[in-house]
């Protein structure tokens, strides 16, 4: 599967299939935690796991930086019901 890619400057990671773009929006918070907003993969990519190798790439990318997540996105929220493994990137709720 593609590589994810960090766009800070449009505040969103991108990973590129087949010549389309599938993308996960973002929001660096003041707190130090990215707030993952939305995730979008075109109508041609889906079903085919491109949204979760996009999910699993993201929240390996903000580990990497040493950050937590929000996870706004329901995409996200349900991919990290899946994966216990990234639970401990989840800020705690204030």
């Amino acid at each position: 599967m593609a590589r994810v890619e960090k766009n800070a400057a449009a505040s969103r990671f991108e990973m590129q299939v087949e010549g389309r773009t599938a993308l996960v929006q973002f929001r660096d918070e003041s707190d130090g935690t990215a707030r993952l907003i939305h995730t979008e993969v075109p109508d041609a990519l889906e079903g085919r796991g491109v949204g979760s190798s996009l999910a699993k790439g993201v929240l390996e990318a903000i580990r990497a930086e040493g950050k937590r997540i929000v996870p706004q996105c329901t995409f996200i929220a349900g991919y990290l019901d899946r994966h216990p493994e990234y639970q401990d990137l989840v800020a705690p709720r204030s």
